[in-house]
């Protein structure tokens, strides 16, 4: 019999709030918009600041629900997540947004992908099954990836894809989380470009041209992994004792086979 599902509510609002939001900002509804205004441009500003407002909603109802360290690690990946989007959007010049901007939303996603993955990997019946479904992900990760090279010389998402194939090896301990987050992130991405609210270059940062790109990279998710470590990172820096206490917990609750809780 399969276990009752116990964190719906923190990441189900998530996948539907992404899809929503994504094609509420789609460069799609903004042009049949024009049909209907004479002020097209204010338009597509509009339309950004609907998806602004419900993913923010989304943050305070996830944030609202989540145990007190993820409470404080999306607020990290808030600020972290801006950074990073200012420094790789706007100037490496690494992808580019539809209005040329760094949506507010974006950094309120990525901290929504975060906590949902987080949760979603907590199931019973994930950590129950959990050794086939790390084998099932890591597999179609590989293979997704390498269809991606074979039929659209999506050089670039492979690069990174063996990025995370290597990263795995080295924290073999948290591959569910970043299997899962994998995959997490191809459903952001798909979503995202398919929409055009985002599109990456055809090759990186459309400056090697050797090393060409998909819309999206299929394996970019490797840049989401190093956005989960600094969110660890400054927990870990700001909340010591807290970290030390959660380490000795887990030591024990492994002793005991109990999976400790956030």
């Amino acid at each position: 019999m399969i276990s009752k599902l116990q964190y719906t509510a923190i990441y189900l609002p998530v996948f539907l709030v992404l899809w929503l939001g994504l094609f509420l900002d789609s460069a799609d509804l903004a042009a049949q918009l024009q049909y209907h205004s004479f002020q097209y441009h204010a338009f597509l500003q509009y339309n950004q600041w609907i998806t602004n407002g419900l993913v923010f909603l989304c943050f305070a109802w996830v944030y609202s629900r989540v145990a007190t360290k993820l409470k404080k690690l999306m607020l990290y990946g808030v600020v972290l997540a801006l950074l990073g989007e200012v420094v790789f959007a706007i100037w490496l010049g690494m992808y580019e947004y539809r209005l040329e901007n760094v949506p507010l939303y974006v950094p309120l996603g990525h901290s929504l992908v975060y906590a949902a993955v987080f949760y979603l990997q907590k199931e019973k019946i994930i950590q129950r099954n959990k050794t086939r479904v790390v084998s099932v992900l890591y597999w179609a990760m590989i293979v997704y990836s390498s269809l991606w090279l074979v039929f659209d010389k999506d050089v670039f998402g492979f690069l990174c894809m063996l990025g995370v194939v290597y990263f795995l090896r080295k924290k073999p301990s948290n591959e569910l989380f970043f299997l899962i987050m994998f995959f997490m992130v191809v459903y952001l991405e798909l979503l995202g470009t398919y929409y055009q609210c985002w599109v990456w270059p055809e090759t990186w940062f459309n400056k090697v041209p050797f090393i060409t790109s998909s819309n999206p990279p299929s394996g970019i998710s490797v840049f989401y992994f190093a956005f989960d470590i600094g969110c660890l990172w400054l927990y870990k820096k700001f909340n010591s004792q807290q970290w030390r206490r959660m380490k000795s917990l887990r030591r024990l609750s492994m002793t005991k086979g109990i999976e400790p809780s956030a």
